[in-house]
């Protein structure tokens, strides 16, 4: 398995980050995570639309709370886009602040079980077996048009850029 440091840190201490570096200009495998009734979700369900992949250690810390409601609100902004928030928290903590939050335009999937995108994406941080914040841009061929691992996790990342590149796909 691979281990990545000097990537991220959190609250300035440094982490390890494991699994495969993805680039611009990869192919994005296909993954499987849970969807907040367990059913499982896999990257292929959706097709033919550029994607977003908005990565968050939990949804219950602000910075986190922050990027999923942003993403969700920019969702009905952009056409033939699909926004995935992905996490390890369980998917019934997902379904609890969905709702609590009014998140009905994004899909909030969780990535606790296998870990198959954060391993596959290398956002799996070693120490805390939390996700790692950043964004990912798959387009229609799930080709990455641009990828962010936000340097100190507790930082918003880039979404103003993200979300013009997935415009101009």
């Amino acid at each position: 398995m691979n281990k990545r440091t000097g990537i991220i840190t959190m609250g300035s201490n440094p982490m390890t980050l494991l699994g495969n570096e993805i680039n611009i200009g990869d192919k994005g495998f296909d993954f499987t995570a849970f969807n907040n009734d367990l059913t499982p979700f896999k990257l292929s369900d959706i097709e033919s639309k550029v994607k977003i992949i908005s990565v968050v250690p939990s949804v219950d810390t602000g910075v986190c709370e922050l990027q999923t409601i942003r993403f969700n609100e920019e969702a009905s902004k952009l056409k033939d886009t699909a926004i995935i928030t992905i996490s390890v928290d369980l998917p019934f903590a997902q379904s609890r602040f969905c709702a609590n939050k009014g998140i009905k335009q994004s899909i909030t999937v969780s990535d606790y079980k296998d870990l198959s995108f954060g391993l596959n994406y290398g956002f799996v941080i070693e120490e805390l077996r939390l996700l790692a914040r950043g964004i990912i841009v798959l387009d229609e061929n799930n080709i990455v048009k641009y990828v962010e691992y936000v340097p100190e996790v507790t930082n918003h990342p880039d979404y103003d850029k993200a979300i013009e590149i997935a415009k101009n796909i």
